[in-house]
């Protein structure tokens, strides 16, 4: 190993000493994993062709890496995360729950029930966060809310006798076996 060689591997060990704690390489995702490997072979003086080639990645993801490798930020491969960025936190979640389960009146709205839209509006004006109705039904479903009716139990949806007394709804069917012979029943049937 000459003295260029060595002294690039003293540089790429202090610079892997400042970019990787300990603990960092436990549990380290394939495109982490991916982000150093470019950071390292960039400080090993490969070129983008070659990068690609050995990591197999795109001219776009080496490129950017190798950019973010030569500059003072080499130590944010794994700050920036990966994917679509997270909207929702818990805040929000709790926010929304704390919503639906109470009045749209308690705050100003002329309507009686909720409705994903509206959450949605209200919430982007409070927290300033904005996702769509369609997904403030998902959360919703995920938390086993709903913005819609509840449907009543069989027992309040049976209708009520006008007349106050008992509704043939109201008799066990055994009952209405004796209810056929009763001189009652014959007297009105006729």
């Amino acid at each position: 190993m000459n003295q260029l060689e060595s002294l690039r591997v003293k540089e790429l060990t202090a610079l892997l000493a400042k970019i990787l704690p300990e603990s960092s390489l436990v549990n380290l995702d394939s495109t982490h994993l991916r982000r150093l490997e470019i950071t390292i072979r960039t400080h090993l003086g490969q070129s983008q062709a070659e990068i690609c080639a050995a990591v197999g990645c795109s001219k776009d993801t080496a490129r950017y890496w190798m950019a973010i490798a030569q500059t003072e930020k080499a130590s944010s491969w794994q700050e920036h995360s990966v994917g679509r960025p997270k909207t929702v936190n818990d805040q929000y979640l709790k926010r929304l729950k704390e919503l639906v389960t109470s009045n749209p009146k308690n705050y100003g709205y002329a309507f009686e029930r909720w409705t994903a839209r509206w959450l949605s509006q209200h919430l982007a004006e409070e927290l300033g966060i904005e996702i769509s109705p369609r997904h403030v039904n998902r959360l919703l479903k995920q938390m086993g809310l709903s913005t819609r009716k509840q449907q009543q139990s069989k027992e309040r949806q049976k209708p009520t006798n006008p007349r106050g007394g008992i509704a043939i709804e109201d008799l066990h069917p055994a009952d209405l076996s004796q209810l056929k012979n009763s001189p009652w029943w014959l007297q009105n049937k006729a």
